[in-house]
């Protein structure tokens, strides 16, 4: 697999390696669950799948581990004005991301760690921080890292560290890439404002800091090392920034051998805002009567590194490209057999699966993969028109088509027949009533391992005032 990427770090496509033969670990930056995610945070999420199904695609086994920050300044802030517990409050949001992954059709990944389980892990990190000199312990408890015992800050980013102003300590997570910041919290001692949001430690009472959390989490279900990190640009600086600094310190490591970011996603050529009226989750556009599939199309439609314009007339284009699609999918299983066998249907398959993986090997140029399907839907019907094929040749169309499909997952696949119409509902409620009970015990764990295990067979559950449905993807 000739794989070439944009490494955001070495700022230049290099070719794709992998620490060991055929296996990718990688990290996806998730979501911080204080609302419901919008459509530019799913832009980041498609992206992280698109790379996991070429991979697959092309044999490699994927670990890929994608974190939920269930606490930070804004989920506290958030679930105190509502007058609820952290976790009560961040469990609606952690949901319903699962539940919107399963609609765009987002492969599980193999580990959704949270913040709020990996608390000593953090600790331990911070420690070693401290013991090698890149950390110190404020007046008031709280500990920050040292940017200034850490030369290569900025490699990422490319802000030096001489241009970041001297002395400035920052507490909160809610800052922007646009600040010029230098130590950064690893640990938040408590204060009045965290309520009974807090861990006692051998740090002291307080909690953790938000770059730290990765940090643990990669560390914990990935190791020192791995293939892989992603996320989108606003994570560059100061996150992934930080990140890389904290992670390198206290272990001594590499850390991610190859880090990859995508572009920001705008609406109707502003910036995504609840100000201007555009600002849209997945379900406000479910609602509006757009398809998840036109949806996901539209994000992954355009390359990861180009700026995306979401847009009602993209939602429409999308529709349409889809309609011509399943136009194709269906016809194709109906076509009469052709009065002779044309040897162009080969040369046609092979050149556009070439040309489909040529693209997806260029940095994931997903609008030119599509562009190859197209061709594809043109020259085969040009085909059929003539009388040139037969049934011998479908199942040739249908493994190439079949592979598209995997790395896309806006096709329909032509195995879609085999796939179970005969659900087991007896088994599928008795799920639904394992994970109420888990629930109940407050085992979100294992509420969660039962959705992704109905998600896995395609059932995706809604949790409502009237209790929890199910519905067949």
């Amino acid at each position: 697999m000739d794989f070439i990427i944009y490494d955001t770090y070495k700022r230049k496509k290099i070719p794709f390696d992998t620490i060991e033969p055929n296996e990718v670990k990688m990290y996806n930056c998730g979501p911080t669950v204080h609302d419901f995610a919008h459509i530019g945070n799913f832009r980041a999420n498609c992206f992280a799948d698109i790379i996991r199904r070429w991979l697959e695609v092309n044999g490699y086994t994927v670990h890929q581990v994608m974190n939920i920050t269930d606490i930070d300044d804004k989920t506290i802030r958030k679930s105190r004005e509502q007058g609820v517990s952290l976790q009560d409050y961040t469990k609606v949001y952690i949901e319903a991301f699962f539940e919107d992954l399963a609609t765009l059709g987002i492969q599980q990944a193999e580990v959704y760690p949270y913040a709020t389980h990996t608390i000593d892990e953090m600790v331990i990190l911070i420690e070693k921080l401290l013991d090698g000199g890149y950390a110190y312990k404020a007046e008031d408890g709280s500990i920050y890292f040292k940017v200034s015992s850490f030369p290569e800050y900025g490699n990422l980013s490319g802000k030096r560290l001489e241009d970041l102003r001297v002395g400035e300590r920052v507490t909160s997570d809610e800052y922007e890439s646009k600040d010029d910041v230098r130590d950064f919290a690893l640990w938040k001692a408590w204060d009045e404002a965290d309520g009974d949001v807090f861990w006692e430690t051998s740090l002291g009472k307080g909690r953790p800091g938000w770059h730290i959390e990765c940090s643990a989490m990669s560390l914990k279900y990935l190791g020192e090392e791995f293939d892989l990190h992603t996320g989108g640009v606003d994570n560059i600086f100061p996150h992934h920034e930080n990140e890389i600094a904290q992670s390198k310190c206290a272990l001594g490591s590499r850390f991610a051998h190859h880090w990859m970011h995508v572009e920001y996603l705008i609406v109707e050529g502003q910036k995504m805002s609840k100000s201007l009226g555009n600002f849209f989750t997945l379900r406000d556009l479910l609602n509006k009567g757009y398809s998840a599939r036109e949806i996901r199309y539209v994000l992954i439609g355009t390359h990861y590194r180009s700026q995306l314009n979401f847009s009602t007339n993209s939602l429409a284009a999308a529709r349409a490209s889809l309609e011509r699609i399943d136009e194709f999918h269906e016809s194709w299983k109906s076509y009469p057999e052709g009065t002779t066998i044309s040897t162009d249907f080969r040369d046609i398959a092979d050149r556009c699966s070439r040309e489909f993986d040529t693209a997806m090997n260029d940095d994931l140029n997903v609008s030119k993969a599509l562009a190859a399907v197209f061709i594809l839907i043109r020259e085969i019907n040009s085909l059929a028109n003539e009388g040139k094929m037969n049934s011998a040749t479908r199942m040739e169309l249908e493994e190439v088509w079949n592979r598209w499909q995997h790395t896309l997952g806006i096709l329909k696949p032509f195995d879609d027949e085999a796939r179970t119409t005969d659900v087991d509902e007896e088994w599928i409620q008795q799920m639904i009533v394992r994970r109420a009970e888990a629930r109940l015990l407050k085992d979100w764990a294992e509420a969660d391992r039962i959705r992704d295990e109905l998600a896995d067979r395609g059932i995706v559950l809604k949790d409502g005032p009237d209790g929890t449905t199910w519905k067949q993807q």
